[in-house]
Parts: C-alpha cells; sequence; structure tokens
C-alpha cells in the first residue's frame, strides 16, 4: 500500500496542472492507467499480507525433526529463545515428525501459542501426525506442500495386559477440549482439530443460505449454533468415516480451511513469504549437540557402568579417592544432562543421595545384606529411572517405552558393572595407574626363631597364650582342630598329622600364624 499512497497522490497533481488543455489530460491518462498497474503489482500478498518488509527481514528458521520427546522439547525450547534473543519477527517452523509423548507435545503446543513477539508459520513438507499436529494447531498459520500430511492425533495408551489400545472416552474428551481451544485461540477450525484425536466424530461442510459462506463442522457443532437455522448440511468429509482418525494431505488442508497454504519446496515456501533468500536458520548449539550425545542408551550404558564400578570400589576403601572423584563425574554429567532435556528435577538427585547413604550404611554399618541394601540399591534404579523420561507415571506408549528402556539400561549397567568388578577384583593390582590406588593386604608380624626341644619354629612376635614346650590335656576330639585345656585356662589348637581323643595329654610343638600346633605328649 505504501506504493500507491505515493504514485496516485503524484499523479493527481500532474492531472490538475494540465486541465487547462484537454489534449494533454487526455495524454495524462495512460500514466494514470500504468501508476495504477503498478500499485496493483506492488500490492503486499501471500501468507504475510501487511507486514512492514523491514519486520519480513527479521525472520528465523527453525527445524523440528524426529520423536516428540522431552528432549526434543527441551531443545526446540532453547531455540526459540535464541530467536527471541535475536529479535526474529517471523519464525518458520519447519516441522517433520510422527509425534511423540503427549505432555510433552502440549507444552509446545502451548509454548508456540503464547508467543507473542513473532508471527508463527508451521510448515510441514512430509509430516506432522499426531503429536507433532496437535503442535502445528499452536501456530498462526501452517503450510503444507502438496503430499504433506497432518493429523492422526488420536492417544494410545497401554492396558494392564501391557498392550497398547485406544485411550479411553474421558482422556479423549479432555484432550479434544485441549485442541479445540487450541484451534480456536489461533484461528484455525475448530471441528477438524477435534476430529484429529476423536475417531467417533465426523464432519460436514456446512454453508451458510445467506451468506454462501462454508464451514466445516460436525452435526453437534451445527446444533450448538445459535443460528443453527441458517446453515444447511453440505458434503460429508470422508477423511473422517467412523473408527478413523482425520489424516489430510497439503490440498484437502488447504480446501477444508486448516492450511493457509500450499507451496512445491522450500525455494516455492521462501517465494511465498517475499524472501529473496532463506531466512536464517538457527542451529543446535554446541551444549545440546553434548546432551544428545549423553542420552544416547550407549553413552548412559557406559556412564552408568563406570560410575557404579566406581562408587561400589570407592565404598570400600577408606577415605575420598579417585573413585568418589570418578563417580561423582559419571553421575553428574548424567544428571546434568537430564536436567537439560527437562527429565530431572531435585527429587530424582535426593533419591540418587539416599540410595548412596543407604548403600554406605549397609556395608559399614548394619551386617550381612539385607533392608538397607535392597532400598538402596531401589532408590538408586528409581532416581535413574525417573530422570530419564520424566517424573510421573507414565500414561502414553512412548513413555511406557522411554521408561523400559531405561530400566534395561539400568539393570545392564548393574549386570555390567559387577562382572567388570569380579573381572578387575584380581588384576587391579597389575595394572601400573590403579595399583597404587587399591590398599595392599596388611604384612604379616615378622617371625623369630624359638629353639625348642623340637627344633626351629616360627612363632609370633606376639604374646601367645601358650609357648612351644608347654603341655595340657585336650579336651575334646582334635581332628585336626578341637580345644585343649592349659591349666586352667582353654585354647583353640591343632593336631599335626594325628587325631587326638579328648583326655589326651598334649604338647605344643609349634606356633604359627596364630595357629597353635600341637601333638600327643611322650607320656600319653
Amino acid at each position: 500500500m505504501d506504493v500507491v499512497l505515493f504514485i496516485v497522490p503524484f499523479m493527481g497533481s500532474r492531472m490538475v496542472a494540465t486541465m487547462s488543455s484537454p489534449f494533454r489530460l487526455v495524454r495524462r491518462w495512460r500514466w494514470t492507467i500504468l501508476a495504477l498497474g503498478l500499485a496493483v503489482a506492488c500490492r503486499p500478498g501471500g501468507v504475510l499480507s501487511g507486514r512492514q518488509p523491514e519486520d519480513r527481514n527479521k525472520a528465523a528458521w527453525i527445524e523440528f525433526r524426529g520423536v516428540i520427546t522431552p528432549l526434543s522439547a527441551a531443545i526446540l525450547q532453547r531455540k526459540l529463545d535464541r530467536a527471541r534473543r535475536q529479535g526474529a519477527k517471523l519464525l518458520v517452523l519447519e516441522i517433520d515428525s510422527p509425534g511423540g509423548m503427549l505432555g510433552p507435545t502440549l507444552q509446545l503446543a502451548e509454548t508456540i501459542r503464547d508467543i507473542d513477539w513473532a508471527k508463527t508459520i508451521a510448515f510441514v513438507p512430509r509430516q506432522a501426525l499426531s503429536g507433532a499436529a496437535i503442535m502445528s494447531l499452536g501456530c498462526d498459520q501452517i503450510i503444507l506442500t502438496p503430499r504433506a500430511h497432518i493429523g492422526d492425533a488420536g492417544p494410545v495408551v497401554q492396558g494392564d495386559d501391557a498392550l497398547f489400545r485406544h485411550a479411553p472416552e474421558k482422556l479423549v474428551s479432555e484432550l479434544a477440549r485441549v485442541v479445540r481451544d487450541l484451534a480456536e485461540s489461533t484461528g484455525k477450525p475448530p471441528a477438524i482439530a477435534e476430529a484429529m484425536v476423536n475417531r467417533t466424530l465426523q464432519l460436514y461442510v456446512m454453508r451458510h443460505r445467506a451468506t454462501g459462506k462454508t464451514l466445516v463442522m460436525s452435526r453437534e457443532d451445527l446444533a450448538g449454533r445459535e443460528d443453527a437455522d441458517q446453515w444447511e448440511e453440505g458434503v460429508f468429509v470422508p477423511e473422517s468415516a467412523p473408527d478413523k482418525f482425520l489424516t489430510l494431505n497439503g490440498n484437502r488442508a488447504l480446501e477444508l480451511g486448516l492450511a493457509d497454504a500450499i507451496v512445491a519446496d522450500h525455494q516455492a515456501l521462501w517465494k511465498e513469504l517475499r524472501f529473496a533468500s532463506p531466512p536464517r536458520k538457527i542451529p543446535q548449539s554446541a551444549v545440546d549437540v553434548f546432551v544428545i550425545f549423553l542420552n544416547s542408551p550407549l553413552v548412559t550404558g557406559a556412564l552408568l557402568i563406570i560410575g557404579i564400578v566406581a562408587l561400589v570400589v570407592e565404598l570400600g576403601a577408606p577415605g575420598i579417592g579417585f573413585g568418589a572423584l570418578l563417580s561423582g563425574l559419571c553421575f553428574s554429567l548424567f544428571f546434568w544432562s537430564r536436567f537439560l532435556s527437562d527429565t530431572a528435577g531435585w527429587l530424582e538427585v535426593i533419591l540418587f543421595a539416599a540410595g548412596v547413604v543407604f548403600l554406605a550404611m549397609e556395608i559399614f554399618v548394619l551386617p550381612g545384606f539385607g533392608i538397607a541394601g535392597i532400598c538402596g540399591i531401589g532408590l538408586l534404579m528409581a532416581s535413574i529411572v525417573m530422570a530419564s523420561y520424566q517424573g510421573y507415571f507414565p500414561q502414553d506408549r512412548q513413555a511406557f517405552v522411554a521408561a523400559g528402556k531405561m530400566t534395561v539400561v539400568f539393570l545392564g549397567s548393574i549386570a555390567g558393572g559387577t562382572i567388570l568388578l569380579a573381572a578387575l577384583a584380581s588384576r587391579v593390582r597389575q595394572i601400573p595407574f590403579f595399583k597404587h590406588l587399591v590398599l595392599a593386604p596388611p604384612e604379616p608380624p615378622p617371625t623369630r626363631l624359638d629353639r625348642s626341644n623340637d627344633g626351629n619354629v616360627a612363632a609370633s612376635e606376639e604374646e601367645a597364650p601358650v609357648a612351644v614346650g608347654d603341655e595340657g590335656v585336650a579336651d575334646s576330639p582334635l581332628r585336626p582342630a578341637g580345644r585343649a585345656r592349659f591349666g586352667e585356662r582353654y585354647i583353640d589348637v591343632m593336631a599335626d598329622s594325628v587325631f587326638v581323643d579328648p583326655g589326651t595329654p598334649i604338647r605344643v610343638v609349634r606356633i604359627s600364624g596364630g595357629k597353635i600346633i600341637v601333638r600327643p605328649s611322650a607320656g600319653g
């Protein structure tokens, strides 16, 4: 409109100046027509009609691909924050996803809907199914390619028999209300949004008798309108047949009013948005790449195995050493990556610390292995599993899969750590670096030669209850160990090479390694 306001008044002044000459006035008409044509040609168009050129230059392009998980949702949220800090006024969100977890999906949809610092456009080149379709409803406008698909957002839950099936009516009704409100807030047909999650809803193209305006509604929607008598039921939408979640391709989405435009590819999209070149793309940061790396099952398992082995070694050694530092590093990386994935909180950290305390009490305070050890392992497992998929009981298929996968990773880490400990138990002292980290067993006390009537024998430097050559009586059978009486004292002894019956006189012939070796005396 800026071009029109500039050219038309200018040409009008030229016409006034030539009113004195009818012939010159006729010649000026061709310039008037040219000006009007130029004004129409420069009229803003496309899905950005009415926006200023300087606003169109402040655009950001964000890609979202793959399954919707807490991790992918957290990464997208950080990309949105970077786009806002960079001053973006137009946000192109390219979505290519089969859906995912319901919780992160609704959080993303509400976050995108509440963006007030930029105009949001969802571009779907291939598919936006399930949760991705709900996420697209949060954008101000939707653009698809002709063969792209959007819809099929019916919730699925796991039953008591561990099989997945369609969600109960109560959950469907609640989700239908949420997506209807989401669609209404962004100016999209609420009935189409509901049909994506409700497979019993059937849609019709309703036509207003007076104005000829058409809307896609269900019969229930029509019955609830105050002007229901002004509308007439039209063509049935076959994609909303019973027991089918509504799924539309690009052409049908545009025809039914869900999409604002269809384009062939990215180049056509930039042309539709009146961009001479693609807008700046918001890439993944180095932190996001590292977090994705740490969240992979293989790396997670390695962190847990190393952390568990180092923790067990540290609990079995006095003081704080390398094992504590290594274990702390592994578990710090684990929980830090889960914090940035928006799946862990302080509750999981507290549960993990409590599990370590229980295990320490089991090792150092309580004898044997009992309730404290079982509770410690249980708390460790609960904290790690909860930190890996979100700390609530899973309600949909993706959440169950994530919880089950993390449970398998944890149990596998326990098994791997046990095998690693067993393998290192006999060899750790042979490794040049690790042999300095393990306490060697105490050396036996030095011995002295005690020359008795039985020859040279080894005896402890510490005072023994008896001496070599002392005589006593076997109080119990010596086969070969038993008890003997020396005066008024009863001492555990061991017979040398023979069995000794009770009451047999005996004599101490050797004291070695704390053992008192006896033989029947010559008088016995």
